[in-house]
């Protein structure tokens, strides 16, 4: 995953991201590092600058995969790469300001703690650093599968607090929606890229991607989505019997505490017949606190489960769609 440079907008920032700007050259890095590493999930470095609410991206760079069997050592080779990728870049003048960076997902699957750590990691030093997440399998469907998301403000505030547990998240009225923040994007050209397009471009036929889009077959897409959302959903019973052995454990706890305070109580009105000092009716050692289970887990794989459902529905919608525009077509002889 992508470390955060010292390099890269080190000023606090007051104001929050409202919108990304994505150059078309920065666009085209993306899906072209992505697409051809597939299967792998490869991450990139975003470079540009933050004007007001808005983030410009204006360059980018790919992260090499790690080929070294010690993390450490991996993690290390990654940054010297990055920094030399960034002296490099600042030595032919181009934006090497780190606003983020961008990472492929499979089947929009990218709801992960180590999402979340790389988040707060990036925002120690980049307060306006956002995540551009692609997803090539679903972009295959002729459909551009991308999106730009940011954690929300109170949610950092609350993980640096180590306050993720039900009463920390109830206390800061956060739900399992309020996590992720996603950003409209807005790509953009420069005149002379446009003009070099519109030179460029040949007659108006009918592309890949508009074949794509009438494919009737929706069955494989529904099948993975519908896999990865029955795993999800164990994923979330799990989470959810952790939370019930929680509360069985304080229950049992507080049994005992009952059972010793009594016993302990009935021990101090005999020393008090005896006229002996009585013993405290207090014993921490015996009785830790509980810690409540985070609840981190448990928002993410329902984020996660939100995603799939999404996904479906449109798919199916799509489809029944694309089936009334056949049944018209046939019935008007076409």
């Amino acid at each position: 995953m992508a470390a955060p440079l010292e390099g890269g907008a080190l000023r606090p920032h007051k104001e929050l991201v409202k919108t990304v700007q994505l150059e078309g050259q920065v666009l085209l890095k993306i899906i072209q590092h992505c697409s051809e590493a597939l299967p792998q999930l490869v991450t990139g470095q975003l470079l540009g600058l933050d004007v007001g609410q808005q983030l410009e991206v204006t360059d980018c760079f790919a992260f090499p995969a790690a080929v070294a069997e010690d993390d450490v050592e991996a993690e290390s080779a990654g940054a010297n790469y990055q920094l030399e990728m960034m002296r490099c870049l600042r030595e032919v003048n181009v934006d090497n300001n780190t606003v983020g960076w961008y990472q492929s997902a499979n089947m929009g699957t990218f709801q992960t703690l180590e999402l979340i750590e790389t988040f707060i990691n990036y925002h120690e030093n980049i307060k306006k650093c956002i995540c551009i997440i692609y997803d090539p399998q679903r972009s295959s469907r002729g459909n551009l599968a991308l999106k730009a998301i940011r954690l929300k403000e109170s949610f950092i505030e609350l993980s640096k607090e180590q306050k993720l547990t039900l009463k920390g998240f109830r206390e800061a009225n956060l739900s399992w929606r309020d996590i992720f923040v996603e950003l409209p994007v807005k790509v953009r050209n420069s005149n002379l890229v446009q003009a070099l397009v519109a030179d460029l471009m040949p007659a108006p036929t009918a592309t890949q991607a508009d074949v794509d889009r009438l494919n009737m077959s929706v069955a494989p897409f529904l099948e993975r989505n519908i896999q990865s959302l029955v795993e999800s959903v164990d994923d979330i019973v799990q989470e959810q019997q952790k939370v019930t052995m929680y509360h069985k454990s304080v229950a049992r706890q507080q049994q005992a505490y009952a059972a010793w305070l009594q016993k302990r109580r009935q021990e101090n009105t005999q020393r008090l017949q005896d006229n002996l000092e009585p013993l405290p009716e207090e014993d921490p050692t015996l009785f830790k606190p509980i810690p409540e289970p985070s609840m981190l887990d448990n928002y993410l794989v329902t984020n996660q489960i939100a995603t799939y459902c999404d996904q479906i529905n449109f798919a199916a919608s799509e489809a029944i769609q694309k089936l009334f525009m056949m049944e018209g077509m046939q019935k008007a002889g076409l």
